[in-house]
Formats: C-alpha cells, sequence, structure tokens
C-alpha cells in the first residue's frame, strides 16, 4: 500500500516521536509503499502494520481485517 510519506510523519509527531519523525522526512521517499519499503520503514523503527492500524478513516482496520481473511500478505 501507498503513503504519503508527510502522513507517516503526522502520525509519528502525534504520537510525540519528534525526532523519528524528523528521521523519516529526510530519509523516506514522497510516496512510502509499505511492502517495498517495509525494510526502510523497520530502520526508522516504524512497524508497517501498526502505521497502517492508524491511518485516517478506518482504512488500516479494514486492510487489518481482509489481511486476516486472507491469512496475511506475502
Amino acid at each position: 500500500m501507498q503513503i504519503d510519506k508527510q502522513q507517516i510523519i503526522d502520525i509519528l509527531k502525534q504520537q510525540g516521536n519528534q525526532d523519528q519523525a524528523a528521521k523519516a522526512d529526510s530519509e523516506l521517499p514522497e510516496k512510502v509503499d509499505t511492502e517495498k519499503d517495509s525494510g526502510l520503514l523497520s530502520s526508522l523503527g516504524i512497524d508497517a502494520d501498526a502505521l497502517l492500524s492508524k491511518l485516517p478513516g478506518g482504512l488500516g482496520e479494514k486492510l487489518g481485517g481482509l489481511k486476516d481473511k486472507l491469512g496475511g500478505f506475502g
């Protein structure tokens, strides 16, 4: 799934992770692919599944439910 870098930065800032947000801002591409960029997210201390669950509009929850029904991705 692709996410705007700014959404990730905003979530990190809301959680009080200012240093992590600054690092993400400097290292992540403008569009982050949670599967393709999972290693980069992990190196920044960002859990892609946790990130998806925090997306606005319940998208993360919907994807989480779908992921469970399909037995996981990849």
